[in-house]
């Protein structure tokens, strides 16, 4: 059985996850809306992957016969700027899920819990790839300056060439 603080951590984490999953999917319908189907497609597969993690930290409370209390899911902005600026925000995001599960892994390690430890490691390697993948992105953008045509390759043989899984 977790701690109070633990369990309680690891809810919020759920919540943050399936939040990060309504973010990507608000991003998504931005750049169908825009007519960027490779934009709209890569953030897509990205709403799904964070569910998924969202229901990793779910099945984990069940499997240390724990409990898991659902809150509300915030809305997500409705508008969003340029590809850059919004991978500014995918960035700055990821940055803070990282946070939230670097405190729960430091949380976990001051409560003697290896379970839990071992369990966020997943995670934390997991993060690592989420940030890079973002800054990445961000890079070219930049390098395109926003330029359409830049962004129209990105589009086509960058984001639109993701597959699930």
């Amino acid at each position: 059985m977790l701690s109070d603080t633990l369990k309680k951590a690891i809810n919020e984490q759920i919540n943050k996850e399936f939040y990060s999953s309504y973010l990507y999917l608000a991003m998504a319908a931005h750049f169908d809306a825009q007519a960027l189907p490779g934009f709209a497609s890569w953030m897509k597969l990205q709403a799904a992957e964070e569910w998924s993690h969202g229901m990793k930290f779910y099945e984990y409370l069940y499997e240390v016969s724990s409990s898991v209390s659902l809150s509300s899911i915030a809305a997500p902005p409705s508008s969003f700027g340029t590809p850059g600026e919004i991978f500014e925000q995918v960035l700055a995001h990821e940055r803070e899920v990282t946070a939230s599960i670097n405190r729960i892994y430091e949380a976990a390690k001051a409560e003697k819990d290896p379970k839990t430890e071992l369990m966020l490691h997943w995670f934390i390697t997991e993060q690592v790839e989420e940030e890079k993948n973002a800054q990445d992105i961000l890079d070219k953008l930049r390098m395109s300056g926003n330029n359409p045509f830049g962004v129209m390759f990105l589009d086509q043989h960058v984001l639109g060439a993701r597959k699930g899984g």
